[in-house]
Formats: C-alpha cells, structure tokens, sequence
C-alpha cells in the first residue's frame, strides 16, 4: 500500500525540486561560482605547459593561458562544467586550434633582432635626411649669432668634447661663468629650433 502523500507536502517538494534542479541555471549558477584567480593559481603553469608541449614559443603559450582564463570569466553560467581544470583544457585547446588556423591563413615567422637589423637598411629615410640638414643649417646659424665667447665655450665643450673646466682654462674664465655661457648657448640655440 503507498502512503498518503500529503498534497501540500508534494507541491511543495516539487516546488523545491524545479527550483534547484540541476537543469535550472539558478542552481548552476550558485552550483558553478568559482574562484578564479585560485584556479588560475592552481593551473595556468599546467595550461601553459600543455600549450607548450603542443609547440607554441614561451610568450605565446602565456597569451593563451591568460585568454582560456578570460574566456572562463565571461563564459555563460549554461555552459560551465563540473570540472573546471577539464573546462580550462577544453578552452585552452580551441584557442590553439584557433591560433593554429591563424598561423595558418596568414603565416608570420618570428625573426631575432639581429636578423631583423642586418636587414633593415640604416640609412635614413629622406624626410629625415631633408629634417635633420634644414636642423643643422638653423643650428649653425644660431651659432654665428652668438657672441665670439659664447659660441667657442660652447663648441669646445659639446664638438671638442672637453670638460667645464678645461673650457674654462682654455677661454681664462671660472668655472661657473663658462657654465652660464655654454647654458646661455644651449638656450639660444634651442630658441632657433623650436619651430622645426
């Protein structure tokens, strides 16, 4: 004989039963709240060696561990699994599938800075060339237009290469007016320059 159900009891049973089912997305969600920077603790090294076992270089390996880890965050609360580690994988390795067809569609092999300067040519572009004489002829004009001490404290310490006081033994002044004089240049000069 089944015993009497209680008609109450039941509905509330089943009330209870729809509201936190596992096909509710309520349920999931309350179910599937994880800890994502403690998951990323756990398994970002593993992620990122599985994808460098699969032949990925160091950096690319990290960019995709870090975008499985976005891709977790924003990911639908419906489409979590049970096993987030497994859930990780699964995303991490579509990612490499994607970024295989990439290489693929468009391929771009890594070149060393050594081999990317024997190739470039180190000759400056026009404009620059065409900047840097229009540069040059106002530096130099500035420098006709300074008083005859001024302009040779100046070209003594910046195009001789000698120290504030050999320039000063060498002009018969102190140490500190040949500073103010070579400063004096610098900013007359840089005055000319300011519109190119």
């Amino acid at each position: 004989m089944w015993p009497k159900i209680d008609h109450l009891s039941y509905a509330l049973e089943l009330h209870y039963a729809s509201k936190f089912s596992p096909a509710n997305d309520i349920y999931r969600t309350a179910l599937m709240t994880w800890d994502i920077q403690d998951l990323f603790g756990r398994h970002a090294r593993e992620i990122r060696n599985f994808l460098r076992n699969r032949g990925l270089a160091e950096d690319a390996a990290a960019d995709l561990t870090q975008d499985s880890f976005v891709r977790l965050m924003t990911a639908n609360s419906t489409a979590r699994e049970h096993n987030p580690r497994a859930y990780l994988f699964r995303i991490s390795r579509n990612l490499l599938i994607d970024h295989r067809r990439r290489e693929s569609s468009a391929p771009f092999s890594q070149v060393s800075e050594a081999k990317a300067q024997a190739v470039a040519d180190p000759t400056p572009s026009a404009e620059t060339a065409i900047y840097d004489k229009q540069r040059l002829a106002l530096s130099n004009a500035a420098l006709a237009e300074l008083p005859e001490r001024t302009r040779m404290a100046f070209e003594l310490y910046r195009l001789e290469e000698m120290t504030i006081a050999e320039v000063a033994e060498k002009i018969g002044l102190s140490t500190t007016r040949t500073w103010t004089l070579i400063r004096e240049a610098y900013r007359h000069v840089r005055m000319r320059l300011k519109d190119v």
